[in-house]
């Protein structure tokens, strides 16, 4: 769509430090994503600035100099750790006779990679576009209005506004499936919600460990790897937690500091599941430096996704990398569990997790003794699927008595479904 020159994988990073956010950009983070995007960095070109330059974003001479790195070096891009407008990047462009790409296009080359379901290239497809959008003006400059012949004559369109037609038409389409989607996934969560499902949405900075984590509660085989935005396409399991039954479990995409936000609308229908969750699990890694920034990007995302209401258990995670570090959790003043930590790859401080899963997602519990008379068979059944089931012994009448303990909202569903024998029995 543009007439630029071929990419390559060499690339130049440019990183500027500007006074009143030094603290803020962080290059060793820039790096990883730019390996995550499978580029081989040849050259670092640093500065500082008070403000961008409003033609290049650097300033006349290191945008010279810039182009002085890449001819040296045979780079074919040039990547940029910070958001360019279209303008600048375009005179980047013909100063460095090469592809620029700022932060948000070099993560959106990497969800490109990882999309792998119908669903998340969609979405990916539609960040691209929008982003792209943006981008349209004078990338035809070769061409001006389109003529025909006799007859064909009139004002016609620019190829500029064709294209702009072409990317409408497009983003529309992919809209109209996305929102096919999202209503799939709003009749699986209304489902759960009938049967009283409680979901549990991973949430965290990229690379926290979420996906490890989701293995080995669930044993699902998701891709997980020690690189940024490994997980992409959201996934969900069923896993079993003591006094409340059947929990879903969903791994969702991670966040990062400065995410696209044609990004986060785009994975408006992924984000949705997180919207919906009963209990969210805020994955930390705790033995990165920027714990605390990483933590703010996270809430930053949950708020600009109404997310950030729902309750939040945190889960600092990699605890074998820490000296003498031991499981634990850490507690309110109301005793209810606000931290965990454990360690996804070992499987160290799993069963606290769980433990405080069940605190977290229980409320009240019942538990009561029963006898079941011979006719209560189908009552007995119901109380061994929900895993209820304490203590069991013959009666000499030949009835059978039980001891059972179970969630309140089980109890209360149990007593309507089975109301003539529950009132008999109690």
């Amino acid at each position: 769509m543009f007439d630029r020159y071929k990419t390559g994988e060499q690339a130049v990073l440019v990183h500027i430090y500007f006074s009143q956010d030094k603290d803020t950009e962080d290059f060793s983070e820039f790096e990883s994503l730019v390996s995550s995007a499978g580029a081989e960095a040849l050259q670092v070109v640093t500065g500082s600035r008070k403000a961008p330059h409003p033609k290049y974003f650097v300033g006349e001479g290191k945008a010279e100099e810039i182009a002085d790195v890449v001819k040296a070096s045979g780079a074919s891009v040039v990547l940029f750790n910070h958001s360019l407008s279209p303008a600048q990047e375009r005179n980047l462009e013909r100063r460095c006779e090469c592809r620029v790409i700022d932060r948000t296009g070099l993560i959106l080359d990497i969800f490109a990679q990882r999309a792998r379901t119908h669903e998340g290239k969609l979405q990916v497809e539609l960040a691209q576009l929008r982003h792209i959008a943006t981008r349209l003006v004078r990338g035809w400059t070769h061409l001006e209005r389109q003529k025909g012949g006799i007859g064909l004559r009139g004002p016609g369109e620019t190829q500029l506004e064709t294209d702009r037609r072409l990317l409408r038409d497009r983003i529309s389409l992919i809209l109209r499936r996305l929102g096919r989607v999202e209503k799939q996934r709003e009749q699986g969560r209304r489902a759960r919600t009938r049967a009283d499902v409680p979901t549990v949405s991973l949430v965290g900075y990229t690379n926290a460990g979420k996906s490890t984590l989701f293995n080995r509660m669930t044993s699902a085989g998701v891709y997980a790897a020690d690189q940024l935005f490994a997980t992409l396409d959201p996934t969900l399991r069923r896993i079993s937690v003591a006094d409340v039954g059947d929990t879903m479990l969903a791994d969702t995409v991670g966040f990062i500091r400065h995410l696209p936000h044609d990004l986060v609308a785009a994975f408006k229908a992924t984000l949705q599941e997180t919207r919906q969750a009963s209990l969210l699990l805020h994955v930390i890694d705790a033995v990165d430096i920027r714990v605390n920034e990483n933590m703010e990007a996270v809430n930053t995302v949950l708020a600009e996704i109404d997310s950030d209401e729902i309750p939040t258990l945190l889960v600092m995670n990699k605890i074998d990398m820490l000296d003498d570090f031991v499981p634990r959790i850490d507690r309110n003043d109301e005793n209810l569990p606000i931290r965990v930590w454990l360690s996804a790859a070992s499987g160290e401080g799993l069963s606290l997790l769980y433990q405080a899963l069940t605190e977290r997602l229980s409320g009240e519990i019942a538990h009561y003794e029963l006898r079941l008379p011979p006719q209560a068979g189908r009552l007995r059944s119901r109380f061994y699927q929900l895993q209820a089931i304490e203590k069991e012994w013959n009666e000499k009448d030949g009835s059978i008595g039980v001891v059972v303990r179970m969630t309140s909202v089980e109890w209360h569903r149990l007593c309507k479904q089975e109301q003539s024998l529950i009132h008999f029995i109690v």
